[in-house]
């Protein structure tokens, strides 16, 4: 058995957070021992786990939600895992072409720079008028 402190340094999960995914329903509820600590078997450490793994993923608290309710069989279960999977990948690229938007223009706007000799900075300039902007970024 696991205290909460044992639980989070083994999984790198904070106690609050743990305490959150317990009340929102995504860690079941554990025992308690007689001074009334919680106490976890593997069985919480290991959702812990699969949780903290989802999460450095990007998925959302919902769809981890819908996956640990999955029992992992081929079939309709798989199929939906892939369909969360995929959606997550789907938001994952749409993420990486917004940065390298966001990238473009900030390497476009930082060249703006002229060393501060003379006028006003182009580069506040351009960041005070998003019309300047050589293409929608957001």
């Amino acid at each position: 058995m696991f205290s909460i402190g044992q639980l989070s340094k083994a999984t790198g999960v904070k106690v609050p957070t743990i305490r959150y995914y317990e009340e929102i329903g995504l860690l079941p509820q554990p025992g308690r021992n007689a001074g009334n600590q919680r106490r976890y078997g593997q069985d919480g450490m290991d959702a812990l786990g699969f949780i903290k793994h989802a999460r450095d993923l990007g998925f959302p608290l919902e769809d981890i939600k819908s996956l640990m309710g999955l029992d992992g069989h081929l079939g309709d279960d798989c199929a939906e895992a892939d369909r969360i999977a995929r959606s997550q990948l789907q938001n994952v690229r749409a993420r990486i072409a917004r940065l390298e938007r966001l990238a473009d223009e900030l390497e476009r706007i930082s060249h703006l720079c002229d060393g501060g000799n003379g006028g006003c900075c182009k580069v506040l300039t351009a960041l005070g008028d998003h019309s300047q902007c050589a293409s929608e970024h957001d």
